[in-house]
């Protein structure tokens, strides 16, 4: 017979399948199927699978549960989809495989299992059995190994100590006399309120006698032995009725390290009506609400305490804080029925004076808070004056405080704040619980968080960018607006660099006002701090916009005061400082905001703390960087030559391409000058290796090459001087290959060259009929031997011939196996009669790239000088 059944349709996308997952498990485990769990949710992820990403349509999940197990079945839109059958022609000899793997698993792990089909859609079920239990169980735990079995004593001491209705002991066992030294007939008589050290009551000597008189109870305190010393134990209270009438607590206590022994499992959710039989008390009730069913965030379950907390005891507001790491401040997290400014996240601390009223450690009541202004902060302002406050503690430490106000003075007594701290008690573990699975899910997102904005950083070095990049990570994951404010140098005041806010239309506003406050001082002390300028200053402006508003009404108002509003409640909220600090210098500030009445909570300070680290690591190297490469480009220009002459009835036009980020020039060459009146010297060279080093050969080549040739030097003598002044650098010098000429034009239209190839690729001269040859003979390079001797060679070149230079980055140029090389080139350059010099040296350059898929590795200088035909002179 079916005694529950449970159902969800899902829709064909991959995420149905954990939702599905999700709904089966919480299904058995409302039901008490602990033990079927496991397999119940592997099996509906296999056949979710298959009917949600395999068949592509929507999906039912049906779970019913008898006296005896449960059914699963998985129904989807596609009965034409051919299923395996076990027989002799079905084998899964790759257990990685997808066809039929869900089905492998049902003959695996379900009691039974099977297909039926209807003419509108397939239904796939497997059924899990139960385990039997032994008759008259009421609750049973799973087999453990040994080494995960609770620890105790060899010989555990269960004592039973009966109260009476007065609460003095009326029974004492010999486990009792055992674990605290005291025979049965010294303390029979006594109230146990003697023995009893109890940690957590609000006033002096009453909170066990009144924890005696509750129905049922269970918890932790301590009893004072025969020595004088305090035995922590663990206790279990329940209220009895003997035959005579008279009512009597039974107390079982053990050791406090043996708690496994008397504590009971936590309770099933639906237990409501059986807490109705037992007549528990408030707290009990208060426990059962918490559970029914408990909320899966811990938003939730801090909401629903403090409601229930304002309920249980009659109040008119509640709050519930937890307790940062360090036990230090007090953070709010949920409240009831205060005004809005007691937002989430305000921070308090714990001890805010001397005595056990100051302190959030203990429990207390304050009848009237008017006699005593300020005793809880958190209320000042609100209408409440009495209120009642407990801690929330784990294991001893504080890990929150629990608090019930009122809007009369004298609600409260001891009576109430024991019953609150019996609730909190209860409660303060699962709270603990969701607080630390919550900051796990924040230390993860975090470090994702980190992780991606490290990548982001360190993926540019332009400074506008890095700013840019800075306030996008913060807004909105961090804050609802952020500044950044640079300081160019130490002897520099803080300037406003980027401002963004999640709204769009306020960032002109934003950075309006930002602009007419005075920035924060960079203080270099780590951590966030507040900065309450821009809030002053906003709300300023508003008062003045409205009060301008109301005087002058719809005559001479230069604008609506709206947006002044809107800015000052953008920037209402908390706003945090915090300082830019690399390489031992403040080079900014980081400046984050909340709205109106929103504070920030510690985990995303410390967020934003590691955060701006590693932000201003970032903005310092763009600065380096960028001060590096405009030094570096300054002095690299200077090594390229001025403006080219233009030479008399000959088209000259020079590609260069310098190898490697940031450089302009590098160990390719190349310079044309006027020697004479009609003379002109050219040269195209390359240094071996890239970058500064080369370059700075680069420049004693050129200018020593201007400087010899003006002197009257033939091309020979100046290359073999310029040979001795590049050995002459010793260790910094490099070789040198370089090809060197002299341009003289004819009256005829033509032009003579004198040329000297000093280990450089040779010079091509296309004809015009399209005939490429070299144009020079191979010769040694420079800066290797001392005695070098060169000579030069003539070349005539006619009108509408063309000379193409080159450096060996164009002919070296590879793809793979692959090298263009002077054949290649040379047949790049046949293809370029009758086009001008322009047009070749772009041809050329074109080709080259194209040769290959990756960018050039090495420097590449190309020069092209042609003789024009005769009516193109004219």
């Amino acid at each position: 017979m079916i005694t529950a059944r449970a159902a969800a349709t899902f829709e064909p996308v991959g995420r149905s399948v954990a939702t599905a997952r999700g709904f089966v498990r919480d299904a058995l485990q409302g039901w008490g199927l602990t033990e079927i769990i496991d397999d119940a949710v592997v099996l509906t992820s296999e056949l979710v699978t298959n009917a949600v990403v395999h068949a592509g349509t929507s999906t039912e999940v049906l779970c019913l549960r008898d006296d005896n197990g449960v059914r699963v079945e998985v129904v989807d839109r596609y009965p034409e989809r051919e299923l395996p059958v076990r027989d002799t022609s079905f084998t899964m000899s790759n257990p990685d495989r997808e066809g039929g793997r869900g089905l492998l698993l049902c003959a695996a792990l379900a009691t039974r299992w099977g297909v039926d089909y209807t003419a509108a859609d397939k239904r796939v079920w497997f059924r899990l059995d139960a385990p039997d239990r032994p008759v008259g169980t009421r609750s049973a735990g799973p087999r453990l190994p040994d080494d995960q079995l609770p620890v105790t004593e060899s010989r555990v001491h269960v004592a039973v100590v009966q109260v009476d209705r007065e609460g003095a002991i009326s029974s004492w066992n010999d486990d009792a006399r055992a674990l605290f030294g005291f025979p049965a007939d010294q303390v029979i008589g006594k109230p146990l309120n003697d023995l009893a050290a109890w940690p957590h009551t609000p006033g002096t000597g009453t909170g066990i006698a009144e924890a005696l008189q509750l129905s049922r109870w269970e918890g932790s305190y301590g009893v004072r032995d025969a020595h004088g010393r305090t035995v922590p134990v663990y206790a279990a209270h329940l209220r009895v009725r003997g035959s005579d009438g008279e009512p009597s607590t039974v107390c079982l206590l053990v050791r406090d390290q043996e708690r496994a022994v008397l504590q009971t499992p936590q309770r099933s959710t639906n237990n409501s009506d059986q807490n109705a039989s037992e007549g528990t008390s408030n707290s009990d009730q208060f426990e059962a609400f918490i559970g029914s069913p408990r909320p899966d965030d811990l938003d939730g379950l801090l909401q629903r305490t403090v409601e229930r907390a304002r309920d249980m005891l009659d109040g008119d507001a509640a709050y519930l804080l937890l307790a940062t790491d360090d036990e230090t401040e007090l953070e709010v997290r949920a409240s009831a029925g205060l005004p809005s400014a007691r937002q989430r996240f305000a921070r308090v601390p714990v001890e805010t004076g001397s005595g056990r009223y100051g302190s959030a450690r203990m429990p207390s009541v304050h009848e009237d808070l008017t006699a005593v202004p300020g005793a809880v902060p958190l209320l000042s302002g609100t209408g409440m004056r009495s209120v009642v406050t407990v801690p929330l503690k784990v294991e001893g430490r504080l890990t929150g405080s629990l608090g019930v106000a009122a809007e009369t003075p004298g609600r409260y007594t001891n009576e109430e704040a024991l019953r609150l701290q019996f609730a909190a008690d209860r409660i303060a573990l699962a709270v603990e619980s969701a607080r630390l699975g919550e900051m796990e899910r924040l230390r993860r997102g975090s470090l994702s968080f980190l992780v991606e904005a490290s990548d982001l950083l360190a993926g540019t070095l332009d400074r506008d960018q890095t700013l840019a990049l800075m306030a996008q990570m913060t807004v909105p994951t961090l804050a609802t607006w952020c500044a950044v404010y640079t300081i160019a140098d130490q002897g520099s005041d803080p300037a406003l660099s980027y401002v963004l806010h999640e709204d769009e239309d306020r960032i002109d506003g934003l950075k309006a006002l930002l602009s007419r406050v005075d920035p924060p001082d960079p203080v270099p002390t780590p951590g966030a701090r507040l900065w309450t300028a821009p809030n002053e200053a906003a709300h300023s402006a508003a008062l003045r916009a409205s009060l301008r508003d109301v005087v002058l009404g719809d005559y001479g108002r230069a604008s609506s005061p709206g947006a002044t509003l809107a800015t000052a409640a953008a920037v209402g909220g908390e706003t945090v400082v915090l300082p830019l600090v690399a390489r031992n210098r403040v080079i900014g500030m980081l400046t984050l905001g909340k709205p109106t009445d929103e504070r920030f909570r510690q985990e995303i300070l410390e967020l934003a703390e590691d955060l701006s680290r590693r932000a201003a690591l970032a903005l310092d190297n763009s600065r380096l960087y960028s001060e590096r490469t405009a030094i570096s480009q300054s002095l690299q220009k200077s090594l390229l030559p001025p403006e080219l002459p233009e030479v008399e009835n000959v088209e000259v036009e020079v590609i260069y391409r310098a190898a490697g980020e940031g450089n302009e020039v590098g160990g390719d060459f190349y310079d044309l000058f006027r020697i004479n009146d009609h003379t002109y010297g050219f040269a195209i060279g390359d240094v071996c290796g890239t970058g500064p080093e080369a370059a700075a050969v680069t420049g004693l080549a050129r200018h020593a090459l201007r400087l010899l040739a003006r002197e009257g030097l033939g091309g020979p003598a100046v290359l073999e001087r310029l040979n001795a002044a590049i050995l002459d650098e010793g260790t910094r010098s490099r070789f040198l290959t370089l090809l060197y000429g002299e341009l003289r034009p004819r009256s005829d239209g033509g032009a003579d060259l004198q040329v000297v190839c000093a280990g450089h690729p040779l010079p091509l001269r296309l004809r015009q009929d399209g005939r490429v040859e070299p144009a020079a003979e191979p010769q040694p390079l420079l800066g290797v031997i001392d005695d070098l001797e060169l000579h030069q060679q003539h070349i005539q070149l006619d009108p509408g011939d063309v000379l193409l230079c080159v450096t060996d980055g164009v002919t070296e140029r590879r793809e793979g196996m692959r090298m263009l090389g002077d054949d290649g080139l040379a047949e790049v350059l046949t293809s370029c009669t009758g086009l001008n010099a322009g047009a070749v040296a772009s041809r050329i350059l074109r080709a080259v790239e194209r040769f290959a898929s990756a960018a050039p590795s090495d420097d590449m200088a190309i020069l092209t000088m042609r003789i024009p035909e005769e009516e193109q002179a004219a």
